[in-house]
Parts: structure tokens; C-alpha cells; sequence
């Protein structure tokens, strides 16, 4: 019985470590989003509201993998009600941020095709 403590706590230890570093690489994916925006902004950019909802969106789902891996080394009901309420809360975040990215998308589409149809009536 005592090996199977330790080899679940040497479980436990690892999948924590492992969570750690999915959910840095969330942070380093964000922080670097929001640094390409800002200088994206002073330089005046068209696509940085889109970049940075991406780069919002991509740091969220690596977030995410990190909460469900956690539910992993969950050990009592309460911890799981307030996991499961943490990966509901960012899953809609990640909902609406990929909603508003297709609308972005969209409009820059319809933008892109108007400047091309002003280029060609010029001609």
C-alpha cells in the first residue's frame, strides 16, 4: 500500500509540473500577443484588434488544457465543482473570442474587397 502512495504522489507532482508548464506557456503566448499589439497599435496596423483577439484566444485554449489536466490529480467534489466552474467560464471566453474573431475576419474581408473595387474603378 505504502507503493502506491508514492507512486501516486510521484504522479500528482508530475502532472502538477506538467500543468505548470502548459499553463506558462499560455501566459508566454499572451504576454507576447499583447507586446505585437502594442507596437502594432503605434505603428498603426490594420490587423492588430485580429492578432490580438487570436493570440487572446490561443493563450485561453492552452489555459484550458491546463484546467482539464487538472481534474486529473482532483482529489475531493468541491475542487471538481470549482474546476468544472473555471473551465466553463474560460470555454465561453474562448466562445466569444472566436465569435468575434470570424466577424473581424469578415470585415476586413468586405473592407479589402471594397478598397480593391475603388482601385479598379480609379483605373
Amino acid at each position: 500500500m505504502e507503493t502506491y502512495q508514492k507512486i501516486l504522489e510521484f504522479f500528482d507532482i508530475g502532472v502538477f509540473y506538467i500543468i505548470l508548464l502548459i499553463e506558462l506557456v499560455g501566459i508566454g503566448v499572451l504576454v507576447y500577443t499583447v507586446i505585437k499589439a502594442l507596437i502594432g497599435l503605434m505603428r498603426r496596423h490594420d490587423r492588430v484588434r485580429l492578432d490580438l483577439a487570436e493570440g487572446i484566444a490561443l493563450s485561453l485554449e492552452f489555459k484550458l488544457g491546463g484546467e482539464l489536466l487538472r481534474t486529473v490529480i482532483v482529489r475531493e467534489w468541491e475542487e471538481l465543482l470549482i474546476l468544472g466552474a473555471i473551465v466553463l467560464l474560460r470555454a465561453a471566453m474562448t466562445f466569444l473570442i472566436q465569435w468575434e474573431i470570424r466577424i473581424e475576419k469578415k470585415h476586413a474581408e468586405e473592407q479589402r474587397q471594397q478598397k480593391l473595387s475603388e482601385t479598379e474603378e480609379k483605373k
